[in-house]
């Protein structure tokens, strides 16, 4: 994984995701949707390794110690895909990059709660973010 541009040179990728989790649980937002969680909870409850902990406001779903994917404080879902995936994804749907203190977080993906509704939509984001989790080292 390649770690953003202008961090580049002075920060590992794990240091900057490690930031963006101290940020994003600064932020004052409302509470998760518990429904999405469930919905959630549902299509990745075979996962092997799968964890549950609240951050970037929200609740996130981890395999192995990876994120996958998150029921949003700030609404709908925010996904882990492989960086060299963003830009396409970005094209191709409608989700958007994470923006963390103004800067576009490539790897982190944000989707509306409109375009999460059916399970159908919903699943597509959570098999991106479960794959790409599943693809990482497990952490200890």
């Amino acid at each position: 994984m390649r770690a953003h541009p202008a961090l580049a040179n002075r920060h590992s990728v794990g240091a900057q995701v490690a930031c963006a989790a101290r940020y994003l649980s600064t932020i004052a937002a409302v509470p998760y949707d518990e429904d999405l969680a469930d919905r959630i909870r549902e299509l990745v409850g075979g996962e092997s390794g799968l964890t549950e902990q609240r951050m970037f406001g929200g609740l996130a779903f981890l395999i192995g110690g990876n994120m996958a994917i998150a029921a949003s404080g700030q609404g709908g879902v925010l996904v882990r895909v492989d960086p060299a995936q963003s830009d396409t994804l970005v094209a191709t749907t409608n989700a958007r990059l994470m923006e963390m203190r103004g800067r576009q977080m490539q790897g982190w993906l944000r989707v509306d709660p409109k375009n999460v509704r059916t399970k159908r939509q919903l699943a597509g984001w959570v098999e991106l973010g479960t794959a790409y989790a599943r693809s990482l080292p497990a952490k200890r």
